[in-house]
């Protein structure tokens, strides 16, 4: 995001004295100098004085060093009508011949030293310089505290919390976090709910700073907030209603890995940075800019921990393809799943040796799904661990086959459902007599593979009301 900087034409260089590579390199600078042709300008970081006999410019500030990218010191660019055309860094003579299109430089010195790192990424710099020459892209309103007032406590009182401690958003911070995107701060991300207030990429930025989350997480946290705040998944509705349901996030693709996301042991539990911000981040945009909070428009009548972050990683080694790739994007890509579904429930399987026992216990389970009586109205998402994927993998049974196998056992004498059977007040009218219903609406029974290596236990999250007057799940591919 460095702003643009107007250069001279010809040669630029930039050095500090502290670097041993720079100083042994003066002697090259003072050659080109006196060389006739030659546009020189040299950039000093930290001693006005040093190259000797060059001139050099003050960049004790940085501000050309921020603005030029500048990595290693020393670095060599040639610019012509105003633009940079090559650089290099370090000392290589055979690559400053190139970038200067001059011969024999310092021919009495070595043929190649490493750089030193440029002050301008000193990591007890950047955060200061990065809002020095970049905070006007933040239009967000600043707070102030009072100087004895405990930030921590601040949020708290100002209501800004999820009931735990959030990390206060400041500049630095969140200008570091805008680092992990390509999209520009202002740009409008969703119009979130109840309140329908829209929310930049620096707003959301801010809410993944207070959830405590890495700059490469922003991408997921941007495509999350997208994939919630639409008809389709109707998050304002996933708050209101008395049902204890919120997002749940299915990532999957490279990228999980890349920023460190949890797919085995322990997946849908804590521990993991990631899973636990990127889900958290989400939930703080929509309590902090939607205003969705308990006892507000939020009408839980128990809520579930899941509220406060339910995401998790899909493992890489999946033999059935993820669940983004049976919803249509393809295998590679990165990708995230929005669910509004309640807690994880233990599906235990211990004896099952083949896919057609563990399919019938396994469908045993789902048939429970917020009440056995309960049919087509609920979506619902089985966890597969590795364990017990292993017997369909086997069968050589894939995610279409085992849905399949999974509905086929699903499949429902309406006399079993009715109202009051098996002393059963909940259950179908009996203008339903006669019938075979399936547990799950087609499309509505969904398989995400993760998990830990050992341990024969599945999970199944339920889902909240399916269709117009309830959610749909809904996949997008993640954008940086």
């Amino acid at each position: 995001m460095s702003a643009a900087i107007d250069l001279p034409d010809g040669l630029v260089v930039i050095v500090k004295k502290e670097c041993a590579t720079c100083q042994l390199i003066e002697p090259v600078l003072q050659d080109i100098k006196g060389r006739d042709g030659v546009e020189l300008t040299v950039y000093t970081q930290d001693d006005l004085n040093f190259p000797a006999e060059v001139d050099p410019r003050d960049d004790t500030e940085l501000e050309v060093s921020w603005k030029l990218d500048i990595e290693t010191v020393p670095t060599v660019i040639r610019v012509e009508n105003g633009a940079e055309v090559e650089r290099t860094f370090g000392w290589v003579r055979e690559q400053w011949e190139k970038v200067t299109g001059l011969s024999d430089l310092g021919s009495d010195l070595p043929g190649f030293r490493p750089g030193c790192g440029s002050m301008s990424v000193d990591p007890d710099k950047v955060d200061a310089l990065r809002v020095k020459y970049e905070g006007g892209l933040l239009h967000a309103r600043r707070i102030e505290l009072a100087e004895q007032e405990d930030e921590f406590e601040a949020l708290f009182m100002r209501g800004w919390t999820d009931g735990l401690p959030v990390v206060p958003p400041t500049e630095e911070r969140v200008m570091r976090m805008l680092s992990g995107t390509t999209r520009d701060p202002q740009d409008i991300v969703a119009n979130i709910p109840p309140d329908l207030i829209d929310a930049t990429v620096e707003k959301v930025a801010i809410a993944a700073v207070m959830a405590g989350c890495l700059p490469e997480y922003l991408p997921w946290v941007l495509t999350a907030v997208e994939a919630i705040c639409n008809d389709e998944f109707n998050i304002h509705g996933v708050l209101a209603t008395t049902m204890p349901v919120g997002p749940v996030i299915v990532c999957s693709g490279p990228g999980t890995e890349a920023i460190g996301m949890n797919s085995g042991g322990n997946a849908l539990g804590q521990g993991n940075r990631a899973n636990m911000t990127i889900g958290r981040a989400v939930q703080l945009v929509v309590r902090n800019i939607g205003n969705g909070r308990p006892g507000g428009v939020d009408r839980a009548n128990l809520g579930n921990p899941g509220k406060l972050s339910f995401c998790f990683a899909e493992r890489s080694d999946s033999p059935f393809g993820s669940l983004a790739q049976a919803r249509g994007v393809e295998a590679g890509v990165d990708a995230l799943t929005v669910f509004a579904g309640e807690g994880p429930r233990c599906i235990v399987d211990q004896k099952s040796r083949t896919a057609d026992e563990l399919a019938n216990s396994i469908a045993a389970c789902m048939r429970t799904v917020h009440h056995p009586k309960a049919v087509q109205g609920f979506d619902a998402i089985l966890v597969l661990s590795p364990e017990h994927g292993a017997r369909f993998q086997d069968a050589g049974w894939s995610y279409e086959k085992i849905v399949q196998e999974l509905r086929d056992r699903l499949e429902i004498p309406s006399e079993e459902l009715l109202v009051g059977v098996g002393g059963n007040a909940e259950g179908l009218p009996p203008a339903m007599t006669g019938k075979v219903i399936n547990k799950f609406a087609p499309g509505g029974l969904m398989i995400a593979y993760a998990g830990g290596t050992a341990g024969l236990f599945s999970a199944v999250i339920g889902g909240w009301a399916r269709g117009a007057m309830g959610s749909t799940p809904v996949t997008r591919e993640v954008v940086a």
